[in-house]
């Protein structure tokens, strides 16, 4: 029973493969064949965790969430109703009322944000208490650490210690040791997920951060990888860039200015190797989606105010100005995955109608990408919204990850799962009056474990074939990273990704046939 059941599996994937190399139809666009170039213009710890090797302190950087037990009492610290009065010092059991996010002011000194979003303070005489909308030198502590135990003190000398009715003051004058339990407390790292541009620059400080990140912009892409990706047949590298590159070479504190001359040597190099290339806003001021690739500082949401959207309006429109006239621009991506919980539909569509227009005051021909919400969000929602006249693109990312769905799914599962449901949705879409479709991220990886090399060829050609469905194209993520099946030359080299024109020339439609006509046999 095992050989008919592997059989009608190949079978159905044959099958699908014969169909799909003979559905699209031809015209004078080439679609586009993509590598993101993620991890380097904007920073992605998990891409490349050795760049925050160096940081002091690094388990504590912007973000990170920690919970305060004190040695005496035995309680947590809490922040009654998620912020707004005292702090209290009388809970057994820690929830999101006793959990901070910190702000890392150097390597001793943070500032403690609850859960409301208001900071820890010590403007209210001796009660520290969680009730100041903005951080300033009140809201400034300094830290002690022993391992996980720490003496907390104000800058003005005085340290923090919990009083017998269960409150926190900053009244304990002295030098405490390690075994004044009332002035001490157990620290717990509840979270420490957020390694992006901001932590690392305000991790390392302005001037090691330079070092460290005028290494890694040199260094991490170079024309080397344009030569490959061209020789592999890949058409165009899609750039992630943060909103300070309009700020070059002095951006606002805590970035590091030098994304831009990498920015123009990426076009350089395209031009040299034929490429085109679409600079994709990929960190907004405030971030839009509070994850450490929007350069979050502790995963708010802040980019829906008029404030940041009018920032970011600017940033297209120095990035449309600079690069307009330049031979290797396909397009531009007014923004990266913006969060359907936190961003509303008619703020976005507000943003992308007025982003289309900048683009357009400078290209007639540049593609302008609009990225669908991420979340609970139906990408028809920017069908349905009349974005722009001409060379409009909606930008998909497409992963079997990321959702309790996938964990259980085993190879065949996946595979049908891009059949069952991306094709279908990626037909759809084609036939909408609208936008062109493109799958601006996707991956050979999957939550399958101890998966063959033959299974992640299958996965990986069948989405090949399935992404080669969009109307504009597709893009892999990425194109280098330390998890080996997300890097794109790791998967090449290995033959773990089997280039995508394989499927389409006579000699594989030849292996096709020969495959059915052995198969047949043992299906019947």
């Amino acid at each position: 029973m095992r050989l008919p059941c592997f059989g009608l599996f190949v079978f159905g994937v044959l099958l699908s493969v014969f169909r799909l190399a003979h559905s699209s139809t031809d015209n004078d666009f080439v679609k586009v064949r993509a590598v993101n170039l993620g991890g380097w213009l904007v920073v992605e710890g998990w891409i490349k965790p050795s760049l925050f090797d160096g940081i002091p302190n690094r388990d504590m950087l912007d973000g990170t969430q920690v919970q305060l037990k004190s040695v005496g009492l035995q309680k947590y610290l809490s922040a009654g109703d998620g912020g707004g009065g005292n702090l209290t010092v009388d809970r057994d059991a820690a929830s999101s009322w006793e959990t901070f996010k910190l702000w890392r002011i150097s390597m001793n000194e943070f500032q403690f944000r609850c859960f409301n979003g208001q900071f820890l303070t010590a403007s209210d005489g001796d009660v520290i208490s969680a009730t100041a909308d903005s951080p300033g030198d009140s809201e400034t502590f300094y830290i002690e650490r022993n391992n996980t135990l720490l003496h907390i003190k104000l800058l003005n000398g005085s340290y923090l210690q919990v009083t017998d009715n269960n409150q926190l003051t900053s009244n304990y004058t002295s030098q405490p040791g390690w075994d004044d339990d009332m002035a001490t407390f157990e620290m717990t790292i509840v979270a420490n997920n957020l390694h992006g541009d901001y932590q690392l620059a305000n991790g390392y400080g302005p001037e090691q951060a330079k070092s460290v990140l005028t290494e890694h912009r040199k260094n991490f892409v170079s024309g080397s990888d344009f030569l490959f990706m061209a020789q592999k047949g890949i058409n165009a590298v899609r750039i992630p860039v943060g909103w300070w590159i309009a700020y070059d070479p002095d951006p606002p504190a805590p970035f590091i200015g030098g994304s831009l001359n990498a920015l123009d040597r990426a076009f350089y190099w395209a031009q040299i190797y034929g490429l085109k290339c679409i600079i994709d806003l990929h960190a907004a001021p405030g971030s839009q989606n509070g994850m450490e690739h929007s350069a979050s500082r502790d995963g708010s949401v802040d980019w829906p105010s008029e404030a940041n959207i009018q920032k970011t309006l600017d940033v297209i429109n120095f990035l449309a100005q600079r690069y307009a006239d330049n031979p290797c621009l396909l397009g531009i991506e007014l923004l990266n995955e913006p969060s359907a919980a936190a961003v509303p539909l008619d703020t976005l569509v507000s943003y992308y109608k007025t982003g289309y227009q900048i683009v357009r005051s400078y290209s007639n021909t540049a593609y302008v990408i609009f990225c669908q919400r991420i979340g609970n969000a139906d990408p028809m929602e920017l069908y349905q919204a009349y974005l722009g006249a001409s060379n409009t693109v909606v930008d998909l990312h497409y992963y079997n990850l990321f959702d309790p769905y996938f964990e259980k799914l085993n190879a065949t599962e996946n595979i049908q799962f891009i059949y069952k449901n991306r094709l279908p949705q990626v037909q759809s879409l084609n036939r909408a009056n609208g936008p062109l479709v493109f799958i601006g991220e996707w991956v050979n990886e999957w939550n399958v474990t101890n998966a063959s090399q033959v299974q992640y060829q299958l996965f990986g050609n069948v989405q090949l074939e399935v992404y080669g469905e969009a109307s504009f194209g597709w893009s892999y993520w990425t194109l280098k990273c330390n998890s080996v099946h997300w890097d794109y030359e790791w998967n090449i080299k290995n033959r773990y990704l089997i280039g995508g024109s394989l499927l389409i020339s006579p000699s594989y439609m030849l292996l096709v046939a020969g495959c059915l006509m052995y198969l047949l046999p043992l299906l019947t």
